[in-house]
């Protein structure tokens, strides 16, 4: 993969980590939930955010957050 594809990858998965962290924070989830929240690139250039380890109970504050009716 070309620096540029891996450079583009990074940014998908860093901006997609970011809007995952302003989600936690809305939820005021404590700072270590994000902390473990990294993004990825795979050697094909893939963007993943890896999200490690989170407490049970800001994983059920998520579930609960998606599972609310969007509102556009």
């Amino acid at each position: 993969m070309d620096m540029q594809t891996w450079r583009d990858a990074h940014t998908r998965a860093t901006d997609a980590r970011e809007a995952l962290v302003a989600a936690l924070a809305a939820l005021d989830a404590p700072e270590t939930t994000w902390s473990t929240v990294r993004p990825v690139v795979t050697h094909n250039g893939t963007p993943y955010v890896h999200l490690g380890m989170i407490r049970a109970d800001v994983v059920e504050q998520m579930a609960e957050a998606l599972r609310l009716p969007s509102s556009r």
